[in-house]
């Protein structure tokens, strides 16, 4: 049965997102920059927006619809997930949804999703993110390899 791989998929990334995301909590104070290499760091920050504080603006202070949103998303992930045929889109719709859900908890726990990687050049820094992060591009980048490939189906598409 594919829904038991998808469920336990979903609920690792889950639990690995919450896991990375409460030691960061444990050992991080807001602003504190841990160099970890040169260009990357540890550093705890809070997103009220969406993926790399997009909307952060309007989305400030509504972190029950910015939860209500995602999880919006999520709900339609899922059900494509469960429906999807190739093993690499259901992978990867499993963990854009358990980076979603991961990112809803923080939302409805502490009004904004925590965030604490943060990868740099020289001056330029990517905005700082976390493990669900990882898993929701990861699971796209799986998602848009199935979408892409040319269909194997000798009927035209439309």
């Amino acid at each position: 049965m594919k829904a038991t791989p998808i469920i336990l998929l979903i609920g690792a990334t889950v639990l690995a997102d919450q896991a990375t995301k409460t030691v960061a909590l444990l050992l991080l104070s807001p602003g504190e920059i841990l160099s970890v290499v040169p260009g990357f760091n540890v550093t705890l920050g809070f997103n009220e927006g969406a993926s790399f504080g997009m909307m952060s603006g309007a989305m400030a202070g509504r972190p029950l619809l910015m939860a209500a949103l995602t999880g919006g998303l999520a709900l339609m992930f899922a059900i494509m997930a469960f429906r999807a045929e190739s093993l690499r889109e259901r992978t990867g719709l499993a963990l854009i949804v358990g980076g979603a859900l991961g990112n809803i908890i923080d939302r409805l726990r502490q009004g904004a999703v925590t965030d604490f990687l943060d990868l740099y050049w020289r001056n330029w820094h990517w905005p700082t993110f976390n493990g669900a992060d990882i898993a929701i591009t990861l699971g796209a980048l799986l998602v848009f390899t199935v979408w892409l490939r040319p269909s194997k189906s000798k009927e035209p598409a439309f």
